[in-house]
Order: C-alpha cells, then structure tokens, then sequence
C-alpha cells in the first residue's frame, strides 16, 4: 500500500484536479473562482532516512504556504500532497504512478535518494510531470551513464536544486588532502546508487592527487554490526575513512570504530549531514566531517523566516540538509504555474497542456530562492555550485570550509 500523508492543517486528502472544474472556470471546491493545484513531495518520510525526507516534505510545505498567503498565482489555490517512498526504488516508482495519475499535480518535489530517483524519472517523463529534487547528487540522473565523456540530458522533465557528486566529491577529496593532509584513506559505501557513486568520485579524486586507498569495501543498509569493517580499517593503517552513503549506517560504522581505539576521522557527503548522526554516534562523532550542497543555511539572509516559520510550526526532521533546497524547488514550481497563466493571456492552461508548460517554465527558472539563485542549466543542473565542508566540534556540525569546485 501507498501511505499517503497529508500535511495540510485541514488534513483533508481531497484534490481539485484542475480539469474538474465547471464551464465557468470555477473550482468544484467551493473556493469561487479559485482553481487548486497540488504539488506532490516523494520522500522518506518514516524509517530510514526519514530525518532529511521530513526536511523535505515540511520545507515544500512552508513554500505553498507562502505562495498561498501571498496570493503568487491569483486564482489558483496550492496545496500539498507528500507520499513516503520508505527510501526504496520500488515504492518511489508507485507514488510517482500515483502522482501522475491525479490530475491536480502540477509538479513534484523529490526524491531525496538517487537511486529512487532513477526509478521514477520515466514515469515522470512520459507524462510531462517536472520533477525537482532537492536532494539527488547522482551525475548520471541530469547527464546520462557516459556523463564523464559524452554528456547527454536523458529527461527534460528532471531537474534538481543540488549541485551533483561530480563537484562533492571533488571538493570532498580536495580538502582531506590538501586541507587535512590526509595520504592513506580506506573507503566505504553502500552498494546504493548514491553512495556507491560518491564513494567512486572520493577515491577517484584523491588518488588524483596524490593520496593511496589503502582499502576498499562495502556495506549493505540495514546493518548494525561492522566490526569485520572495523577489523579491515584498523588493520590497513588509514589515516581517514571516506563512506559513501546516508547516516543510518554511517553513524554505527564512526561509533563502532572509535570505540576499537581506531581514532581517525570518517568523512562523508550530504547523506550524513543531519544532527542525528551526531545525536547517535554521541562523543566519538567528534571531529568527522561531510559535504553538503550550497552554503550553511542558518547563514542565509532569506532563510531567517524560513527557519523561524519551521521552528515555531515544530516541524520534525532537519530543515538544515535540504529543507530550503525543496522551499525553492517548490516555489520553481508554482513560479512556472504563474509564468504559464501570464503567457496564455491570463488563463491557466489545463490538462496535460498546463503541465508541459510548467516544464518548459521551469527550465527558464531565474530568481531569488532563499538558498541563492535559482537557475538550471541544459542538463537542468543547478546552477548554484556552493559546496561546504562541515566538522563535529563540540557536539554539533560546524562549517569549515565553503566555496566551489571546478575539478
């Protein structure tokens, strides 16, 4: 089953698909001329990975809000409808079905993971549905299998709000060698499509260099028990460990190896950039480091509202990973919903036609989000580069290092 959740106040589930309304261009809502567009959010929204995913859902919730109260599209009334994919390819297939299939959604913000992405880009595609991530980093979602030599976009209707792994893991790798001084590094990550292909880029890149991969292996998600992991670093003599991967594991594996006296830090990429790996691994979390997309957050000018509207409406999950990546993925959206009534005199297209054009204005996209511009390239890439280096100090995430990578 698909568990659909709702984060309306009204937590009503009924949609108003724009091609219900009467002859006389009114809603079946009983909203007067208001028609009501939903934009759907795929994310894990319970167990693993569920932390960033509600980050997600509550940052695309914030911006529908905002569109609403200020009336960005007049006569049209936004609203959201957030289904959890559980982090699995399968389900996230499902709900992208299911989105395509009501006539009401108008664009989609998500996945978080790159492999559920590439599960639900052809869905998407063949109905003309824009998908924007605010999370996927994958090179291979925007620029195809051969994006090292022959780049090529394999769906116009994906795009993303975060800079790729191309440029992470680059950037990750850059400053563990030449930051950290770091010569031996045993890398890890966990068979899925976007850990697998971080930790590739990492260790590409640091070899580069100069650096050695004194060892490599693999993890499956889900597990609990490293301690053959742990046998193999210790015994490799590294002097930092790479994890390509999420937190879920990630956290286990530091806490694991500190404890066997293995004091060297682990270095990851967004997928562990949240409190709770810190909240789990607890004092032997100290001094690890991840990337994460764009610049601190909390840092950010437009993001003080942001922050405060998601705190006082205690919201869960962190907001601080991508929830103002998927604020500004929703609000591409409506801004091509609004960019689309203007170009047809003022009326919105309906049907299947409102949604090609959505797809079309969003790759015109060229605004202020509250994490930068907003912008996408022909491979509908971000074009915000910003990359940022984080420590543990004292307990909790500290930026150290911010800026881009051009490889």
């Amino acid at each position: 089953m698909l568990i659909l959740t709702s984060v309306l106040t009204t937590g009503a589930l009924t949609l108003t698909a724009c091609g219900s309304r009467d002859d006389s261009g009114k809603s079946g809502s009983g909203d007067g001329d208001t028609t009501t567009l939903t934009i759907g959010v795929d994310a894990p929204l319970s167990g693993e990975n569920s932390a960033t995913g509600l980050g997600i859902q509550y940052g695309a919730q914030i911006a529908v809000d905002d569109a609403n109260k200020k009336n960005t599209v007049p006569g049209v009334k936004f609203k959201l409808l957030a289904l959890d994919d559980k982090a699995q390819p399968a389900t996230g297939q499902q709900n992208a079905t299911a989105l395509v299939g009501d006539k009401s959604v108008v664009g989609v913000v998500g996945p978080l993971n790159s492999g559920v992405a590439q599960s639900m880009q052809q869905v998407f595609e063949s109905a003309n549905l824009v998908e924007i991530s605010p999370s996927n980093t994958n090179p291979e979602l925007t620029q195809g299998k051969n994006w090292q030599t022959d780049k090529k976009r394999p769906y116009k209707t994906y795009f993303r709000t975060a800079t790729t792994d191309a440029l992470q893991g680059g950037f990750a790798a850059d400053y563990a060698f030449n930051g950290l001084k770091k010569k031996n590094v045993f890398v890890v990550d966990d068979k899925q499509t976007y850990g697998a292909g971080l930790a590739k880029i990492f260790k590409e890149q640091f070899t580069s260099l100069g650096g050695k991969a004194v060892g490599t292996d693999h993890v499956n998600t889900g597990d609990k028990d490293f301690g053959s992991l742990v046998t193999k670093i210790k015994a490799a003599k590294a002097d930092i460990v790479y994890y390509g991967g999420q937190y879920d594991e990630s956290q286990l594996i530091t806490k694991q190896l500190k404890e066997a006296g293995v004091k060297i830090p682990l270095f990851g990429g967004d997928g562990m950039f949240t409190p709770t790996y810190i909240e789990t691994a607890g004092a032997t979390a100290e001094g690890d480091l991840v990337t994460s997309v764009g610049v601190p957050v909390d840092t950010l000018p437009a993001a003080k509202e942001f922050i405060a509207t998601y705190k006082a409406k205690g919201y869960k999950g962190d907001y601080g990973t991508y929830g103002g990546y998927s604020y500004d993925a929703a609000t591409a959206i409506i801004n091509a919903v609004k960019a689309a009534k203007a170009a047809n005199g003022d009326k919105l297209p309906t049907g299947d036609d409102l949604r090609s054009k959505v797809v079309e204005e969003v790759g015109k996209s060229d605004f202020e989000g509250i994490t930068g511009k907003v912008s996408f390239d022909e491979f509908g890439d971000t074009g915000n580069k910003q990359l940022t280096v984080y420590q543990v100090k004292s307990g909790k995430w500290e930026a150290v290092k911010t800026g881009t990578y051009t490889g």
